[in-house]
């Protein structure tokens, strides 16, 4: 089973970093307002980067990273191409 890190941009501009192993069906859920209280409060988002993992615990261990990066390595990653 393939996992995927991924990035939303939130109205307000801030940055959410999830995993999931469905990524069209957590967006549903992100959209729906069902996925995550921060999320909720601050729709519409928009997938903004996904990065695929082989593995549950691989892709913590990335989302664990991004979510260590400040907010400028963020947005310098969103803005290499890949």
């Amino acid at each position: 089973m393939t996992w995927t890190v991924y990035l939303l941009r939130c109205r307000d501009g801030s940055l959410y970093t999830g995993i999931t192993n469905d990524l069209p069906r957590r967006l549903a859920r992100h959209r729906a307002g069902t996925a995550s209280a921060y999320t909720r409060a601050r729709r519409p988002l928009r997938l903004v980067y996904t990065e695929r993992q082989p593995s549950r615990s691989a892709a913590l261990r990335r989302e664990a990273a991004l979510k260590r990066l400040s907010r400028a390595a963020k947005l310098a990653l969103l803005a290499r191409p890949r």
